[in-house]
C-alpha cells in the first residue's frame, strides 16, 4: 500500500472477474477481513461493493474508504482504508480472469 487516494495498481495482465484480498503485515492495519470484489455486483468503476469472505456479513457498500477500479490490465485500489491502501503495508490478492487482455479474435479486453 502507498497511503495515498491514488493507491497501487496492481498489473494482472488480464480484466479481473473477481479479487479475493487481504492485508497481511506492515502498516499500521492488523487482523483485516478477507475482501471478495467481483465485476458482476459492481458493472462500473469507481466500485464500492464488498463481501467479506470470512464473516457472515451482508455485502458493504464504502463510503469512499474501499473505492476501486477494475481495469483491462489489472486493478487499482482508489481508497485511504487500512484494509487495501495503508502506507507500507503487504497485501495478498487472487484474481480470476474476465477475458484475456487479447483474445482469440485479437480485439483487446476494454475496461469497464
Amino acid at each position: 500500500g502507498n497511503g495515498n487516494a491514488d493507491g497501487p495498481f496492481v498489473y494482472t495482465g488480464f480484466k479481473p472477474a473477481f479479487i479475493l484480498f487481504k492485508h497481511s503485515g506492515g502498516g499500521t492495519a492488523a487482523g483485516e477481513h478477507w475482501r471478495l470484489r467481483d465485476n458482476k455486483r459492481d458493472p462500473f468503476n469507481v466500485g464500492q461493493k464488498d463481501l467479506y469472505a470470512n464473516l457472515n456479513y451482508a455485502e458493504a457498500t464504502s463510503g469512499g474508504g474501499t473505492d476501486y477500479d477494475i481495469l483491462s490490465n489489472g486493478f487499482k485500489m482508489r481508497g485511504l482504508d487500512n484494509a487495501q491502501n495503508n502506507t507500507g503495508a503487504t497485501y495478498i490478492y487472487m484474481a480470476f480472469a474476465a477475458e484475456p487482455l487479447v483474445g482469440t479474435n485479437n480485439i483487446p479486453a476494454t475496461a469497464r
